[in-house]
Order: C-alpha cells, then structure tokens, then sequence
C-alpha cells in the first residue's frame, strides 16, 4: 500500500472543484473560511465543513446509483 499524504488530492483534476465546494459548504453553514491558511478557525467549525462535504457527497453518489436527478455537489 501506498503511503499517502491526507492532503493529497486523489483525482488532481477535480482540485478546482473541490475547493469551491468547500468554500460554498463553508459558506453555507456561516464558516468564515478564507483562502490560505486558516488557523484562526476551530477544529469544530473546520470538521463541520469536512463533514458536511461527505454528507452531501454520499448523499450526490446515492442519488446517482440509484438513477435519482437532483443537485450535484
């Protein structure tokens, strides 16, 4: 097995998108997340914002799987 860094990207092409999912993520739940470095934020609200990107992720590959329409992230 690979050793990976966790910040890796896995698919570098979807970096762009990733990045504009979190800042909307981040926005959606009154996160002040800025670009760079962002020490000045907790870890609760950072995992907020990590956590609700799986939620909706999960949420986006169900709705996919099961031949449903709807929002993608």
């Amino acid at each position: 097995m690979a050793n990976r860094s966790s910040n890796t990207t896995a698919v570098p092409e979807a970096k762009g998108a990733l990045d504009r999912f979190k800042f909307e993520v981040a926005n959606e739940l009154g996160v002040p997340l800025s670009e760079g470095y962002n020490g000045n934020l907790t870890s609760k609200q950072n995992g907020s914002v990590g956590g609700y990107m799986v939620k909706k992720m999960i949420e986006a590959q169900e709705r996919q799987m099961s031949g449903g329409s709807g929002q993608q992230f």
